[in-house]
This record gives structure tokens, C-alpha cells and sequence, in this order.
């Protein structure tokens, strides 16, 4: 499983070359490479905590979760390399952009997660968990409390998959500024 995970990695750092993560600070960023090592941190985590998880899937997920959104990587490629199970729990944390708004996009994604086994659900919430940081300094109080209702739509579809994240969700949420 090492090198499976050392391969998405290098994956991840070759496709995310150059795509910036921003911080709460105005102007600062940080390489986006930073956010997968957050999300992975989190699910190493959650699994400590949660029995019965797929580890591999998990991080593997975890890892490549905004390959196909984010990146040029094709969906070919991670299932060469990685198999369909983590092609399809990619694909689930992919938003559909051909949908009208963020709130059907996200719905979407939700409902596809939810068809998939419960790792992809985990990422899914260690993902909002480490975005939950204070918000870029050029949000405006709109986009923020959207954001902070988002959240809370994860929270109340896929809570019930990881109560260890769930609880850590809540948390970054009720300490989420309202907008």
C-alpha cells in the first residue's frame, strides 16, 4: 500500500504543480499540495478512530480527491493505477459543473458519495473539516456564509458515516464565522 500511496502522491504533486491554496492572510498562498497533506492528516485520523474503514481507499481518495476537478489528470489514469474503486470515489468527490448552481453541484456530489462506500463520505468530510479555516481575506459576508451553510449540508448528509468527523465538523462549523 506504500507505494500505492507514494504513487498518488507524486501524481498529485506533478498535476497540482503550480496551483496555489489560499490562506486567511490577503495575497498569502500556499502550494495546493498543502490542502491534500491537511485532508490526508485528517483522514489518518479519522481512522484511528473509526473501525472498519478501507485504509487504502481512504487515503488514496484522500490524496487524489481534487485530481479530476482541479488537474489535467485523466479518469483513465487513476484507474490504471489505482483500480475503479478509487476512480468512482474520485469521481464522487467531483463536482459536476455542468449543473446550474454550487447548491445542485454539491448535491449532486452528496448523492454520488453516498452511493459509494463510506470512505469516500470520510474524505468528503475531512475535506470541508480542513477548508473550514478562516476565510480569504477577499470573501465578502455572502460568500461566507454560504460557505458556512454548505458546510453544514456535508454535516447533515454524511455526518451519520464518521461520528469521530462529524463531531470535528460541528466544531469547525460553530466556530465558522456567520458571514
Amino acid at each position: 500500500m506504500t507505494n500505492q500511496l507514494q504513487l498518488a502522491w507524486q501524481l498529485a504533486a506533478r498535476h497540482h504543480d503550480g496551483q496555489r491554496y489560499s490562506t486567511p492572510t490577503k495575497g498569502d498562498t500556499v502550494p495546493y499540495l498543502t490542502h491534500l497533506g491537511a485532508v490526508l492528516i485528517e483522514a489518518e485520523e479519522a481512522l484511528l478512530h473509526e473501525s472498519g474503514l478501507d485504509r487504502e481507499l481512504t487515503l488514496l481518495c484522500a490524496i487524489l480527491h481534487d485530481s479530476l476537478e482541479d488537474t489535467e489528470l485523466r479518469p483513465i489514469d487513476i484507474e490504471d493505477h489505482f483500480g475503479p474503486a478509487v476512480l468512482a470515489g474520485v469521481k464522487a468527490l467531483t463536482k459536476d459543473e455542468s449543473l446550474p448552481t454550487k447548491r445542485e453541484q454539491m448535491e449532486d456530489s452528496l448523492d454520488r458519495i453516498l452511493a459509494q462506500p463510506e470512505e469516500c463520505a470520510v474524505v468528503k468530510l475531512c475535506d470541508r473539516i480542513c477548508n473550514l479555516v478562516p476565510p480569504p481575506a477577499h470573501w465578502d459576508d455572502d460568500k461566507i456564509s454560504a460557505y458556512r451553510k454548505e458546510a453544514q449540508l456535508i454535516l447533515d448528509r454524511l455526518g451519520h458515516t464518521c461520528p469521530f468527523l462529524a463531531t470535528r465538523l460541528a466544531q469547525k462549523i460553530a466556530a465558522y464565522p456567520a458571514g
